[in-house]
């Protein structure tokens, strides 16, 4: 007979108990349900709500059960409803009446919510180490292509110079925000909804502060209601995963594009590629077309916790047991990408000779030529015009503006001076955008810098 089962006059339907059983995913959270026994309990103890003698046996055998889950000696049973009857279950047949103390003034209710905050909790710490050490392999990648010219976009088309330090570094900005989001996750959902019990909290005398300060929280949760029923730090979570994997999604999709044969910007490691059981001249960069792939089903897995939540009455519904299963695939997706990615990007070998040719074909000057003439006193869309009609005269002569004589230039405008060829030098038009956050080696140095020293300051 199930625990919650002594108003029931039959066995639950074993169909019925399949489906209803959530043990073959939740018991990953074994540990953080031990845990917030063991705080439970304390309280309980010293709260004299149970006997304090009792309270000691009961969390010395939690700790035992928790040490021979870890070790492979007590195997969790995949027939048990889920995790918290299990270990229950469990404490029970080892301490008999004693054990059956451990769930005075608690629910599942709570109990299911705290052990999936502390989880989580602990997933966002890990997920924040990876991205820093993302970060820090952006910054260095960066630092060795410092000068490393290539021309920068937009739609897609050839717009001015930039260097290739300056485009990861905008990727490691984006990946900064990402922490910053998790740590406001974590911030939010760091409160402590056991104690709320099945939905209007209890008249025993608990102390919830003491079981908050045990279990590392930051304060209760104010509404028992709410503390029971509400799933909006797993949709905070899922929301920040799906943006962080956009950003993985966007750089895994310049990746592929460089490494492809158009561009050719760069060359990914051997072990880093596919081949091809047909094409022996292939090389595919598979890591990134599955980061780019596996971005859907994390978007996926918000919108289906936002549509399960949608239409839920207060308080706890069974509905929310499909709160677990795509945050946590969305958790293990994140980490899976972020440990590929990091060996693939510092591996990757980076051609600089074709970036730079690359930025020498697409008149990526010409805002600079603009310029030259906007110093000599010409309005800007007159410097526009006349640099427009000189882009055109280049197409239709084979030329780009570097290859133009001085009469050519001076038949445009009489302002162009020798100086002119200095002002659209690539190198030049890149170390002249020294505002900040320009692509000047000087600034995107003061770039990396001030990031690794964020990293710093977070650990």
């Amino acid at each position: 007979m199930a625990l919650w089962g002594a108003r029931f006059q039959k066995e639950l339907n074993s169909q019925v108990n399949d489906f209803n059983s959530s043990i073959r995913f939740d018991q990953v959270f074994y540990h953080q349900d031990i845990q917030g026994s063991m705080a439970h309990v304390t309280m309980l103890g010293k709260q004299n709500i149970i006997d304090p003698e009792d309270a000691q046996k009961i969390k010395e055998e939690l700790a035992k059960i928790c040490k021979e889950i870890e070790e492979g000696k007590l195997e969790i049973d995949k027939q048990a409803e889920d995790i918290h009857m299990f270990i229950e279950a469990e404490l029970t047949k080892r301490l008999g009446d004693v054990g059956k103390k451990l769930h005075t003034a608690r629910s599942r209710n709570d109990q299911v919510a705290l052990d999936l905050k502390l989880y989580l909790r602990q997933q966002i710490e890990q997920i924040q180490e990876k991205i820093t050490n993302l970060v820090v392999a952006l910054c260095q990648k960066a630092q060795t292509n410092l000068e490393t010219v290539m021309p920068g976009y937009t739609h897609m088309q050839r717009a001015q110079p930039i260097t290739f330090a300056h485009h990861l570094m905008a990727y490691a900005q984006m990946f900064m925000r990402d922490l910053e989001r998790l740590q406001d996750t974590k911030k939010r959902m760091n409160t402590l909804p056991l104690g709320s019990c099945a939905l209007a909290g209890t008249t025993y005398p608990i102390d919830r502060k003491l079981v908050s300060n045990l279990l590392q929280f930051d304060d209760v949760t104010q509404n028992s209601l709410d503390g029971v029923s509400d799933r909006d730090y797993v949709i905070e979570l899922a929301n920040t995963l799906a943006i962080l994997m956009m950003h993985l999604s966007r750089i895994s999709e310049e990746i592929i594009l460089w490494a492809s044969w158009e561009f050719k910007f760069i060359e990914l490691d051997d072990a880093f590629s596919t081949g091809s059981s047909i094409m022996p001249q292939k090389k595919n960069p598979d890591i990134t077309e599955l980061i780019r792939g596996k971005t859907g089903r994390v978007y996926g897995n918000l919108m289906a916790i936002l549509t399960t939540m949608k239409g839920l009455p207060l308080a706890y519904n069974k509905d929310m047991q499909e709160d677990k299963e795509g945050i946590f695939d969305s958790v293990e997706t994140v980490k899976a990408c972020i440990d590929t990615f990091i060996p693939m990007l510092e591996t990757m070998k980076v051609l600089a000779q074709n970036m730079k040719e690359a930025a020498g074909k697409g008149f990526i000057n010409a805002t600079d030529c603009a310029d030259y003439l906007v110093k000599k006193g010409k309005p800007f869309r007159d410097a526009y015009q006349i640099t427009g009609k000189l882009v055109a005269y280049c197409i239709d002569n084979k030329k780009v503006l570097e290859t133009l004589s001085l009469e050519e230039y001076k038949a445009a405008d009489s302002l162009f001076e020798q100086d002119i060829y200095e002002a659209i030098s690539l190198e030049n038009c890149v170390k002249k955008r020294n505002s900040i956050g320009g692509p000047a080696p000087e600034m995107v140095e003061k770039h990396i810098k001030e990031i690794k020293q964020q990293l710093q300051q977070n650990k």
